[in-house]
């Protein structure tokens, strides 16, 4: 019906890892190949102030075409993938009319997408599949955003009878490394507030998310022969283990759902002479949020003094906050998004993120931007998949939103 899949399967072709390491926007240089394509296609409908700057942000308008003043509307997502997994050499698979059986996406290597294990997938019998052959992810989240923000614009471009007000679209960078709304103009943007296509299945519409702040912990230790070790030997490995053991065991992402937070242990790289640790801090109640970073930061502190100043020091950063105080006082939009999909035939998910988008950072930028659904499933790995039919319907809901708005 629309250009959605054919786009995603184009899209996911072009490698955007993102890498929080090079310090720079973008953090690769394949971000910047999409971009350029994009920028491109979107010239090529015939969108107006259509740019790239040198960060990589991509914007474009689509003026209106009715007389009376209506809303600005924006929607947004990012074309970078998680770094969590490789995105060279992607190979899209599409499975006809799945069966409910498994799904063997890579015979050499004995990969299996089974219903045992994702027994979601079972909803979908009947459907079309897109999912990866196993060796890396395979970038739904979120090529298929872009994709169906896309496939939307075409669709009004070709049926100027439709009536809409200006429609702002715009493609970010180094989401997945939470600097995606690092360079947003949200002035140039222009748009009275958007909405981020980058959510997970289909029915999903998020207003809530996690406050978030990352952790980079420091140990210092003193080595010696472990022969001669007695009384001056410093192991930073030992104190990093005992300050994990410190923090609520029942508090980490494995043991929490839904409203709960957690303390996320991402990485732990280390040796006798010196140990870095790096958590991930959620929480979606503000006050619970800071006594989590309050509880990292006395730990720290009781281990550094145990241990001689110095030993163990910390680096504590906000990243984003719950857009849920910024969305409230407009939440028609979450309304209206609500009643799109009811009107296209969907039930909508109202539900909190588990994590968080751009539209977090945007909302506390003065632009409210709440989340609506891609279609995907087990975004990050190698397990990822999505319907079809479900980006035609993101496809629908944008098109219904853009018709209520401009009533």
């Amino acid at each position: 019906m629309y250009s959605a899949v054919e786009r995603l399967l184009k899209y996911v072709k072009c490698d955007t890892k993102s890498d929080e390491n090079t310090r720079v926007t973008p953090s690769t240089n394949g971000q910047l190949v999409l971009g350029k394509e994009l920028k491109k296609e979107l010239e090529e409908l015939g969108l107006e102030s259509v740019s790239m700057d040198e960060n990589g942000y991509i914007m474009a308008t689509l003026p209106k075409n009715i007389d009376k003043e209506v809303k600005t509307i924006g929607f947004v997502s990012h074309m970078d993938t998680s770094p969590d997994m490789t995105a060279t050499n992607v190979n899209p698979q599409i499975v006809k009319n799945y069966d409910g059986k498994d799904i063997v996406l890579n015979e050499k290597e004995n990969i299996v997408l089974s219903p045992k294990d994702f027994p979601e997938i079972t909803n979908y019998i009947g459907k079309d599949l897109i999912t990866t052959d196993g060796t890396t992810l395979l970038g739904a989240d979120d090529k298929a955003g872009v994709s169906e923000i896309m496939a939307a614009v075409e669709y009004l471009v070709k049926h100027p009878e439709i009536p809409h007000g200006t429609i702002k679209i715009g493609f970010t960078p180094d989401e997945e490394i939470g600097e995606g709304a690092d360079h947003f103009d949200v002035k140039k943007f222009g748009a009275d507030f958007a909405y981020t296509v980058d959510g997970g299945p289909i029915g999903e519409l998020e207003y809530e998310n996690f406050n978030a702040a990352s952790a980079k912990i420091f140990i210092k230790g003193r080595n010696v022969h472990p022969g001669t070790a007695k009384d001056k030997m410093i192991n930073s490995m030992h104190i990093a283990v005992e300050l994990i053991d410190m923090l609520p065991c029942n508090e980490r992402p494995e043991y929490t759902e839904g409203y709960e937070g957690f303390n996320h242990l991402i990485s732990i790289n280390g040796e006798v002479e010196g140990t870095k640790i790096y958590f991930i801090i959620r929480d979606f109640n503000r006050e619970k949020f800071e006594s989590r970073k309050k509880l990292m930061l006395s730990t720290v502190e009781f281990l550094d003094g145990k241990y001689g100043e110095g030993t163990v020091t910390v680096e504590l950063k906000d990243q984003y906050y719950n857009m849920k105080e910024k969305i409230e006082p407009v939440k028609y939009i979450v309304d209206i998004a609500y009643k799109a999909m009811e009107e296209v035939g969907i039930t909508p998910i109202v539900s909190p993120i588990r994590g968080g988008t751009d539209g977090a950072r945007l909302s506390f930028m003065g632009l409210p931007t709440p989340n609506l659904f891609t279609g995907g499933h087990n975004y990050h790995g190698k397990y990822e998949f999505i319907p079809t039919f479900a980006m035609d319907k993101a496809v629908d809901v944008i098109l219904k939103i853009i018709e209520l708005h401009s009533k």
